[in-house]
């Protein structure tokens, strides 16, 4: 099974595959999708969303998993990371690809064990888990990596309870 995971962003999206192998979680890919900020949004999301879908069409994933927006104070801000969001639904209905959303706390919990963890928590810990180096792993790669192992988490947690 392969998982691209998505953390979504106007400026910078970050992308991560996995792929699981008898129960071994193998890293593919990883990197930060960045679109300059002078550039009006739907140009930004155009470029995003051709970058997905060189993606999707060379690593073929088999479930694309998106971290959704928290809406907090910043509800401009969460309307575009919504609207970032949708392109990688779009690519997922394109492509056929099953599709799943989760929110930044189930994300954090299911890879560190807590909730509210830091992003430099989080990155460590998925480090720690594919065996890389944290050091060279941008925060954006990190939590879309994240949302990946957290879909595969998700999965395990179901076939578990199903049996």
């Amino acid at each position: 099974m392969r998982i691209l995971g998505v953390d979504p962003g106007t400026v910078n999206m970050g992308v991560g595959i996995v792929e699981v192998i008898e129960d071994e979680v193998i890293h593919l890919y990883s990197s930060t999708l960045k679109s300059p900020k002078n550039h009006v949004l739907p140009k930004r999301l155009s470029s995003m969303l051709t970058s997905l879908r060189v993606i999707v069409t060379n690593w073929e994933p088999d479930n694309i998993a998106i971290e959704h927006p928290f809406v907090g104070k910043n509800v401009k801000s969460a309307l575009a990371i919504g609207q970032s969001q949708a392109l990688a639904m779009i690519v997922a209905a394109e492509k056929d690809i099953e599709l799943s959303l989760y929110s930044p706390m189930e994300i954090k919990k299911s890879v560190t064990d807590y909730g509210g963890s830091s992003k430099e928590q989080v990155r460590s810990m998925v480090a720690a888990i594919l065996g890389l180096n944290d050091n060279n792993m941008s925060t954006d790669s990190s939590d879309s990596l994240a949302v990946a192992l957290c879909h595969y988490n998700a999965i395990r947690y179901r076939d578990i309870v199903e049996i």
